[in-house]
């Protein structure tokens, strides 16, 4: 059960570290309503993370950190939000290192059609292998009306949708999140991929229960510590779900590199769930050669 160390990883969720992280999450303002959310927290969900990665100076090449962590920590290739209009890195990232990093385009189903033309745009300018979203950031359920154009959009494109499910960290109301929604999602979109990120909880019995019902469902493991993987997920992927859990980061949102290297190999999988759970899994879903 020993983690490989000759695996190009994929992490299917990673960033770029910033001079002023309240910038990054600007957009969540809106829906904050206690104080220390709106005054203390430079995240909102800073209450749940211990040593955050720190901010970078001015000057400091937000890039070049982030492909130093890959290149140490063995990571050669990295999906990231092309679509945030607020900073420039991720595109001139996918611009200048193809090879390294992914584009993905994360949308607000309330935009209506701009949501699509924005898929749509993106696809064809950057060549997006995938799109996201946050339902409870959104403030629209994951199986409400507005996102059925996204949807619809996705699977028309052959993308896969990465969608926040569970609880959410920062302290905005989880009801857009709720597991059960995705089973209407997965049988009214039998051509969708959908991706479960930020953990599905306290509901990772239900999402392992919908990924056995459904061959398009799958779960990554994103905004979670390798230690607190939970383990319904862990059991799912040593039997019946080995190709239906992929690896994905929390770099530089909450977690370090180097919390998240040492503790992933002591989480328990089997030789030959390695492989798919750090590159193959992720590699079909993108449409990469794995």
């Amino acid at each position: 059960m020993a983690m490989p160390r000759d695996i190009a990883i994929i992490d299917t969720m990673i960033g770029f570290p910033s001079t002023d992280r309240r910038e990054v999450y600007k957009f969540l303002a809106p829906s904050l309503r206690d104080a220390e959310s709106k005054e203390d927290f430079k995240m909102p969900a800073q209450y749940m993370f211990k040593d955050i990665p720190g901010e970078i100076e001015e000057g400091v090449d937000a890039v070049a950190v982030t492909l130093d962590n890959m290149d140490r920590y063995g990571v050669a290739q990295g999906l990231i939000n092309v679509g945030n209009e607020t900073r420039d890195e991720p595109r001139r990232a996918i611009t200048a290192h193809p090879d390294r990093f992914l584009g993905l385009v994360d949308v607000d189903p309330r935009q209506g059609m701009d949501a699509v033309r924005k898929i749509r745009k993106f696809h064809d300018e950057f060549g997006i292998v995938a799109v996201s979203s946050f339902p409870s950031g959104c403030e629209t359920a994951i199986n409400a009306a507005a996102y059925y154009p996204v949807y619809a959009t996705c699977a028309e494109l052959g993308l896969p949708i990465f969608l926040t499910a569970g609880v959410p960290g920062p302290r905005v109301p989880l009801g857009p999140q709720r597991v059960e929604y995705l089973d209407e999602i997965c049988w009214f979109f039998p051509e969708l991929t959908v991706v479960m990120r930020h953990g599905a909880d306290p509901w990772t019995e239900l999402a392992v229960k919908l990924m056995l019902k459904w061959p398009n469902l799958y779960y990554s493991t994103s905004a979670f510590a390798p230690k607190h993987y939970p383990k319904a997920i862990i059991d799912y992927a040593n039997t019946r779900g080995a190709d239906k859990v992929l690896y994905a980061g929390y770099f530089p949102a909450g977690l370090t590199y180097e919390r998240i290297m040492t503790e992933l190999p002591n989480i328990g999988l089997k030789d030959e769930v390695w492989p798919k759970f750090l590159r193959g899994n992720a590699a079909k879903i993108l449409g990469l050669s794995s």
